[in-house]
């Protein structure tokens, strides 16, 4: 199809990368960005793009690429707890600051020929366009607007983006633990002197340090940042926390049962949000542009074209959403493992979505997974056939130990608070610990190890996780991560 004239709601870097590669694709076509903030004004500090985004942005448009890399800075991944460090190699993640990566994006969306304008409220329904592209983030109103078949669920724990004026070594996960409980950062360079901290925690120790205020609109969290400034002292060297608009909030999972209404589609975060943790609402906004863009060319008229984008895109999305999610749920009841030595912390937290098998860690990380089956074996893992070492190291399994087959979807919420509750009832009456069995698909293996885990935390009691052999890799990082005494494999 051949647009004449496309209106784009939003001037984040979803949105000015599809104007982009909209004019180029379709040179005669009129495109237009509209932002209601001003070009230099914006949230956040870093953001983070990994080396599978790049390669789809260098094939879809090398010189954006080229000039983000060049803006941007390199780094590896530390996990530090009470000054024990694990050390994971991660050279081709690029942190870039996101006024420099807008910047970069407005300036090549010019040069192709897109309008910009800035400053102005707009909506869908006031634009003379063929097709609107809403790219107007997490509070889309283009989205609350209906059509789209919203659906949003809240975190449970809270957090807010920070900034501080030195650039760090690497990326940095830290716990710190306070009179009023644990603090976590996430933070990571993104720049010449400059890093991201994102400090997360739960609602228990949000609200002991006494953070439920109020903040007047448009204003920081001054309360906090000063007191996390001061907790942080040491993973800031001396600086201070700078804040933007800084405050606590809790994350919002969009899901839209469609992503286009008429002459309307979502993009981005407008569409869809994955948890932070996995690094994402960049990384797939912008590949959202590539697929809506790519749709536009293949495709005889724009429902065709919206119906292609949501058919290509959707699978990747919903995918990385059930990683982001699992990672979410480890991020918010991370506190519970800060027992266990830092190599076998840190493959939990590589493994802890599903996403990395520990052989593949072990072949980029081998010093920090070598350490991790040391502890838990108490010797030496061969160089080859980790996981068969693994499962061959664990002992016998008793023979008292009581069934739990539930079947949850979230180890933290009410339903597996019930099953904490009869575990703990059971281990008053003498139960030595128990089975866990259940569906044989590897999302319900994955949730089952989870639940186990805070079952062998909080009642002491030990725990086997039943699973098929196809899952072996799972089963062995579930020892190796603590989330499980045993294993069982079944057919």
């Amino acid at each position: 199809m051949q647009p004449r004239r496309v209106a784009v709601l939003g001037g984040g870097p979803g949105g000015l990368y599809a104007a982009r590669l909209l004019k180029l694709a379709f040179p005669s076509c009129e495109v237009a960005v509209h932002e209601q903030g001003e070009p230099d004004t914006t949230f956040g500090f870093g953001v983070g793009l990994a080396a599978g985004t790049q390669r789809k942005l260098a094939a879809a448009d090398p010189d954006t690429l080229r000039d983000v890399v060049a803006a941007g800075c390199r780094h590896d991944m530390t996990l530090r707890v009470d000054g024990r460090i694990a050390r994971v190699r991660n050279d081709r993640l690029v942190g870039v600051a996101r006024t420099e990566l807008l910047a970069i994006l407005q300036r090549h969306a010019e040069k192709a020929g897109v309008d910009l304008h800035f400053g102005v409220r707009r909506a869908a329904a006031d634009l003379d366009a063929d097709l609107v592209i809403a790219a107007d983030g997490v509070g889309s109103a283009t989205r609350e607007q209906g059509g789209f078949g919203a659906r949003i669920g809240t975190g449970r724990g809270l957090y807010l983006w920070c900034g501080a004026g030195f650039a760090l070594d690497d990326a940095l996960f830290e716990p710190v633990r306070t009179e009023h409980g644990v603090f976590v950062t996430h933070a990571y360079p993104y720049g010449t002197g400059r890093s991201t901290f994102l400090i997360e925690t739960d609602e228990a120790t949000w609200r002991r340090a006494g953070f439920d205020h109020d903040v007047a609109d448009g204003e920081s969290d001054e309360v906090s940042l000063r007191y996390l400034q001061d907790a942080f002292a040491e993973q800031l060297r001396g600086h201070r926390l700078i804040g933007n608009r800084t405050r606590w909030l809790r994350f919002r999972t969009v899901h839209c049962a469609r992503w286009a209404a008429g002459r309307v589609v979502l993009l981005g975060d407008a569409a869809h949000t994955a948890h932070f943790s996995i690094g994402s609402g960049t990384k797939l906004a912008m590949e959202d542009a590539i697929g809506l863009v790519d749709a536009l060319r293949s495709a005889p008229d724009t429902a065709e074209a919206f119906a292609r984008y949501e058919a290509d895109r959707r699978p990747a999305v919903e995918r990385l959403q059930e990683l982001a999610r699992r990672s979410r749920l480890w991020w918010e009841s991370f506190p519970a493992r800060l027992h266990l030595p830092v190599e076998r912390l840190m493959v939990a937290y590589m493994t802890r979505a599903g996403n990395v098998p520990l052989e593949r860690f072990a072949a980029t990380s081998p010093d920090v997974v070598g350490a991790a089956l040391t502890q838990y074996a108490g010797t030496s893992p061969p160089a080859a056939g980790l996981v068969d070492w693994v499962l061959d190291r664990q002992p016998a399994p008793p023979g008292d130990l009581v069934p739990l087959d539930d079947v949850v979807e979230d180890p933290w919420d009410p339903a597996g608070d019930a099953v904490v509750a009869r575990a703990r009832e059971a281990r008053d009456r003498g139960a030595a610990g128990f089975r866990f069995t259940g569906p044989g698909d590897r999302g319900a293996l994955l949730t089952r190890l989870d639940l186990a885990e805070r079952v062998r935390l909080e009642t002491g009691g030990i725990v086997l996780v039943a699973g098929p052999a196809a899952l072996r890799d799972d089963l062995a990082a579930g020892l190796v991560s603590a989330r499980t005494d045993l294993i069982e494999e079944t057919a």
